[in-house]
């Protein structure tokens, strides 16, 4: 089987891209910069197509031909930022309309499936405490609540793919997904490992949420999984595998790095405030708020289950992250 991975070369990518060539699939990369140094878990993908800046207009009719699924990653990030019109514009410009693109010259290529990595924040931005006091997950019937321009583009892009799935023999399969980490992870989830690595105080000790998480290599499997399983075709799957708090995933950071995680307490307004009044209020809502996902559909459906626990995805992201520091 032939797949077509884009975004190879990114975070996720990489780990993926191991994971198809261990389990012995034919692997052709997408990159900006096919002909700079590969990434040494990716020297044996000998086929490396350059795709610059993926929208509306990119000729995608080498890169799908003779491919049986296309496994697509690629696209704008949430940035976290504030948003522009501009950003508005980029968003749709490469997750909408190059999705698109790419969808099309599959359909017209024969492609058999294509999995399309999407967003937990399809579903929105947090869950609450029903009126019994129970947690309250997002599930794959809920009604999609995309807030800001990159929820908004990834669920236009699901949308687009499905109507083409309609009107083809296209079988898309669609992963919505929370914040993902291991090995090679950046962004915040990086900058709180540092921030924990350095014992710098954090004033997150009585934060009393919940949220869900999943390891690179938990994501991995179920792709794989997605692959090739006859009844993922045409199926939308929420993914997730340990669900913590803000202290508690802290503290476990700490200990896989062997150091003592230092907490303290401030309420919790005054900390919503401060997020606006310094610009950073996303993030530290991100910190605040409970989003919780129901995965069992993937996990009834595929018999997926996850193969490493919370303890194992952060000691293999902490030997990295102190392999990257140059501390032993």
């Amino acid at each position: 089987m032939r797949i077509l991975l884009t975004g190879a070369r990114g975070f996720m990518g990489q780990t993926l891209g191991t994971s198809l060539l261990a389990a012995g699939y034919d692997v052709r990369a997408t990159s900006r910069r096919p002909n700079q140094d590969k990434p040494h878990c990716l020297q044996d993908i000998g086929d490396w197509v350059l795709m610059d800046l993926a929208d509306g207009n990119t000729d995608w009719s080498y890169a799908v031909d003779g491919v049986d699924v296309i496994i697509h990653l690629a696209g704008r990030a949430d940035s976290m930022a504030r948003e522009s019109d501009d950003a508005l514009l980029m968003y749709r410009r490469i997750n909408i309309k190059g999705t698109e693109r790419l969808a099309q010259m599959a359909v017209a290529a024969g492609v058999k499936r294509f999995i399309y990595l999407s967003s937990i924040k399809v579903n929105g931005e947090r869950t609450a405490r029903g009126k019994n006091g129970a947690w309250q997950r997002f599930s794959e019937e809920d009604l999609p609540r995309p807030e800001g321009a990159y929820a908004t583009s990834k669920w236009e892009a699901e949308e687009l793919l499905q109507r083409i799935a309609a009107n083809s023999g296209l079988e898309v399969v669609i992963l919505r997904v929370p914040l993902v980490y291991g090995p090679g992870v950046h962004a915040n989830f990086l900058r709180l490992m540092r921030a924990v690595k350095r014992r710098l105080p954090l004033p997150l000790a009585q934060i009393k949420n919940l949220r869900s998480y999943l390891y690179v290599g938990n994501l991995c499997a179920a792709i794989l999984t997605c692959a090739k399983h006859p009844k993922a075709a045409g199926k939308t799957y929420l993914l997730s595998d340990d669900d913590v708090s803000t202290p508690a995933l802290i503290r476990s950071i700490a200990a896989s790095l062997g150091v003592r995680a230092r907490l303290f307490s401030i309420p919790e307004p005054l900390l919503r405030t401060a997020g606006v009044l310094t610009g950073t209020a996303s993030i530290v809502t991100r910190l605040l708020d409970s989003l919780l996902i129901d995965s069992s559909r993937i996990r009834r459906e595929l018999y997926w289950l996850p193969t490493y626990d919370m303890r194992e995805g952060l000691e293999a992201t902490s030997a990295w992250f102190l392999q990257k520091q140059g501390v032993t």
